[in-house]
């Protein structure tokens, strides 16, 4: 009598069910993932990478580097 009265579990398609479930919520995830690294790491790397380049000049530096004793070959 009890028996007819519990519903039967879902046996089938259980797992396709559950990845679907899981596999949208992952690709959500890393969206995010994605979206924070680029705009928290990636472009204000770029930025200061801009900004060093802009101002700056190889020769100054490289004949600072010369009269330190840097460089073996170059006196």
């Amino acid at each position: 009598m009890a028996s007819s009265a519990l519903a039967k579990p879902q046996m089938r398609g259980l797992l396709a069910k559950r990845l679907r479930f899981h596999m949208v919520g992952a690709f959500i995830v890393s969206l995010g993932v994605a979206t924070l690294y680029k705009f928290g790491v990636a472009e204000p790397r770029k930025k200061a990478y801009a900004d060093f380049y802009r101002n700056y000049d190889s020769m100054k530096d490289f004949e600072e580097m010369r009269k330190a004793g840097i460089f073996q070959s170059t006196k």
